[in-house]
């Protein structure tokens, strides 16, 4: 650690020096302002700047419009830090920090890896500020997928190609749920819902003809918005990853009725499939509810029906349901409303005819991706956050989790 410390003092010294901008020569001391004037080189200003080896001054030329009194450093903007004190590698690290675990953590890990001093609220106010600009990069991309302008992929086929949408909730501060009910009645709302998805290939299955979900083939996209807009977000990410090249195409989800209006909405063609395990519980609500102090009867009635349903013998389901014999009029209302949701979906519950297909019934992948992707870095104890700065750290968060980090600094230094 000392030699690390001896060596981050030296490589700062030198950098100081490199950093040394010479005055410009007489015919380059005009630069135009965006007033319409010129502004003229004024004098040479230091700068304090934090860069991987420690802390260095970067000496630059100074422009002064003498019209609207404007100032300029273009060396900031060829390095990369105007309006910073952190250096691009530095921002780099408190980014990467930041997605990963609480800011204090991220503070911690700066000095204990790059031996560099920072605060919290640095480590907090870098990863936002990068993670809201990939939001807005990301904004401008789905603007462009609305107006029909996007580059095709060019690539191989892609044997399937699966698109999955889930919600899970996340605490928020007090003013991010003004007017929205809460769960209990009377209550207002204590958290607000991201939506996550996700898109992966498929390729083969195995011995037994379930489904093999391509290695590293997940990438994932998210945000605090509604149906409508988050519709328009996963549209932009299946296109990025071969939509248009895909020769089957899956949609999964749960009941929720805001995923299959979207599914309509963005991806027509494609196979809808509700997630196995939620329409099982469905049942498991019913057999509850007509077989209260019974285990026995509970287990019997729902063997015979899960059966039904793993065989996508859903109109025979429906039936079943509809002529349930019970004096309780809040059970006959519960499983006529249960038999009009199995109705409902009955076309995207055909799951022995989707394992003749190999492909995925269950939706694993968004559920585990809710608890990862979401869940480890915004629901800790002690979290509550703004919309703002939830969604900042989202697209940071994915951005990372899909490996385009990389290419987010190499279109910043283009």
């Amino acid at each position: 650690m000392a030699v690390r410390s001896a060596m981050h003092q030296a490589g700062a010294a030198a950098l100081t020096e490199l950093l040394r901008f010479a005055v410009p020569p007489a015919d380059q001391r005009t630069l135009p302002c965006s007033c319409g004037r010129q502004a003229h080189y004024h004098e040479q200003r230091s700068k304090p700047v934090l860069t991987a080896v420690g802390h260095v001054e970067v000496s630059r030329s100074y422009y002064l419009c003498q019209n609207c009194s404007t100032g300029q450093f273009p060396a900031d903007i060829e390095l990369d830090i105007e309006n910073t004190e952190f250096s691009p590698g530095v921002r780099r690290m408190l980014a990467t920090a930041g997605q990963q675990a609480p800011f204090d953590q991220g503070r911690q890990q700066m000095k204990l890896l790059a031996d560099l001093e920072v605060t919290t609220k640095a480590v907090e106010r870098t990863a936002e500020a990068i993670g809201a600009d990939i939001a807005d990069k990301e904004q401008q991309e789905i603007q462009r997928a609305v107006q029909l302008d996007l580059p095709m992929v060019v690539g191989e086929p892609v044997p399937i190609l699966y698109v999955l949408m889930d919600g899970t909730g996340i605490p928020v501060v007090k003013k991010e749920t003004e007017g929205r009910s809460g769960k209990t009645e009377g209550e207002s709302a204590h958290t607000r819902e991201v939506k996550l998805g996700c898109v992966f290939t498929q390729t083969t299955w195995d011995e037994e003809g379930y489904a093999i979900r391509d290695p590293d083939s997940t990438t994932y996209t998210g945000a605090i918005e509604t149906a409508g807009e988050f519709g328009k977000r996963m549209y932009l990410e299946a296109w990025k990853r071969g939509w248009s090249r895909a020769l089957k195409k899956v949609v999964m989800g749960d009941g929720s009725e805001w995923i299959w209006n979207q599914a309509e909405l963005h991806f027509p063609h494609a196979t809808q499939i509700v997630d196995l395990r939620h329409s099982s519980q469905h049942l498991w609500e019913v057999a509850r509810e007509l077989h209260p102090n019974d285990e026995a009867g509970r287990n019997r009635w729902i063997m015979v029906h899960q059966d039904l349903l793993e065989e996508g013998k859903i109109e025979t389901l429906v039936s079943a349901l509809r002529t349930v014999q019970t004096s309780n009029a809040e059970q006959a209302e519960m499983t006529l409303r249960e038999a009009e949701y199995f109705e409902k979906n009955a076309e995207r519950m055909r799951y022995a005819e989707f394992r003749r297909q190999h492909l995925f019934v269950g939706t694993g992948v968004i559920e585990a991706g809710c608890k990862t992707v979401i869940g480890s870095r915004c629901k800790l104890s002690g979290m509550f956050w703004t919309v703002r700065g939830a969604n900042a750290i989202i697209a940071l968060r994915c951005c990372q989790l899909n490996n385009r980090f990389e290419d987010y600094w190499d279109a910043r230094r283009a």
